[in-house]
């Protein structure tokens, strides 16, 4: 959620920055509920005068000997009014923060400005060998298969995932399920025993006020896999684990554990001296992927159930971007060690997800369409999310401040099976297993069809 204070200091240059992002802010709609909010509060102060003024007024003619009964009848009515304020404001604030949670994050100053993806800026880009012409991957000596191809005869069957679910879930068994078993297991090793990170399991399933908090509600709510309605029942209310009563709430499946891992900070204060806090999950991820209008529908690139090994920083202001280059670094780090040509692209103000201040993504190469695609997004999300959670810190004694968040894949595992399968397919459609990914497999090198 963008900080008030700024808008009520410098609503033109959020304005502005939104524009950059294709945002139109509604100035009119702000602007009415911030006179209403005044109005309010400038209201309840001056009733809250009164009411003292009253109460000495009363004091002095009860001192006296005089008759205070008008005095006392109008002060008897000042908490019924304030009670009436009280319940406006709330209004207001409720519709001002509704406004308010509708609206991405600002870009970050260095963010470039476009309007798609087609306005992205590639930063670098890793080949494990010496590039073609074009600078890409040299081809193979051969005619690529695709990852469907080069999987079924793995034990990848799609047809069997349609039967049980639908489409766009996969049925894995034998080789390629050990495959994908040993990516996650790999990467998530890496990140916990190189790069510093807190391994965590969390929950798969979420209620709203989470989902609230990182941002995925409001917007995003046709892009949730949705899982129970709260309150419908006779008994509106549950136990949680400590026998406590708490209302019930909507819930959810994650699409990510970015939800979980940063929701950890949630309505607390940390300790500076704590920071940074890195953490790391690997969890399914359950998207209806409502949006994407039919793409991808061969193969894994685009699923409702998907793999994912995540990082999150949780972080101090001061050093958060110093953050985004590390953990854009540590998600390169797994595909340079699976020999895998990818480019770091800076996605442009168009192109950012609705929390980030700041996005690289990590394109990797995949010889069957010739071409790059997304298999890792790191994002800084400022005070974004934080803001939006309550989540603070506080060094010593001094005043809580809210925290930087940031997250990212390290990495989609389903895709880096795609690109495992298809950057090291030979001829007869064998794969060669990486090095780094033979330990998890029993040391198996190759993998037959």
């Amino acid at each position: 959620m963008l900080d008030p204070i700024l808008l009520r200091k410098d609503l033109q240059t959020v304005v502005d920055r939104l524009k950059t992002r294709g945002v139109e802010f509604d100035t009119q709609r702000f602007n009415e509920l911030e006179s209403r909010r005044k109005a309010v509060q400038t209201e309840t102060e001056s009733l809250q005068a009164r009411r003292n003024a009253l109460a000495k007024q009363i004091g002095q003619l009860k001192s006296q000997g005089q008759d205070a009964s008008a005095v006392l009848a109008e002060s008897q009515a000042i908490p019924g009014q304030l009670k009436q304020l009280e319940e406006d404001l709330a209004a207001v604030q409720q519709s001002l923060n509704e406004l308010l949670m509708s609206i991405p994050n600002l870009p970050h100053a260095s963010v470039p400005t476009g309007a798609s993806s087609d306005d992205n800026v590639e930063v670098r880009r890793w080949l494990p060998g010496q590039p073609a012409a074009d600078g890409n991957p040299q081809p193979l000596a051969f005619e690529p298969k695709d990852h469907v191809a080069l999987g079924e005869p793995l034990g990848l069957d799609f047809d069997l995932a349609a039967k049980l679910s639908g489409a766009r879930f996969s049925f894995m068994r034998g080789p390629i399920a050990r495959l994908h078993r040993a990516l996650a297991q790999f990467m998530l090793d890496l990140q916990t025993e190189q790069h510093g990170y807190t391994e965590c399991y969390t929950p798969y399933i979420v209620n709203s006020s989470t989902l609230f908090g990182t941002g995925q509600l409001p917007k995003f709510k046709d892009d949730m896999f949705f899982v129970s309605k709260g309150g419908e029942d006779d008994d509106p209310k549950v136990l949680d684990d400590r026998g406590n009563e708490v209302a019930r709430e909507d819930q959810y499946l994650i699409s990510t554990s970015e939800i979980t891992l940063t929701s950890s900070v949630r309505d607390t204060i940390v300790a500076g001296a704590d920071l940074p806090i890195r953490l790391t999950a690997h969890t399914p991820c359950f998207r209806s992927e409502a949006g994407s209008g039919g793409r991808d529908t061969r193969g894994m690139i685009r699923q409702h159930q998907f793999d994912k090994v995540e990082m999150v920083q949780i972080t101090h202001p001061d050093t958060s971007y110093e953050a985004l280059d590390e953990m854009v670094g540590h998600a390169e780090h797994v595909l340079q060690l699976l020999e895998l040509p990818y480019r770091v692209v800076l996605l442009c103000t168009g192109d950012m997800g609705f929390g980030a201040a700041k996005t690289f993504d990590l394109e990797v190469w995949l010889p069957a369409q010739n071409t790059w695609r997304e298999i890792s997004s790191v994002s800084n999300c400022e005070t974004f999310q934080a803001r939006r959670m309550q989540a603070r810190f506080r060094v010593g004694q001094g005043k809580p401040e809210y925290l930087h968040t940031l997250n990212g894949s390290g990495l989609a595992v389903g895709r880096a099976l795609v690109a495992v399968l298809e950057n090291h397919q030979q001829a007869d459609g064998s794969i060669v297993v990486p090095k780094v990914l033979q330990p998890y497999m029993g040391g198996l090198t190759i993998l037959q069809p």
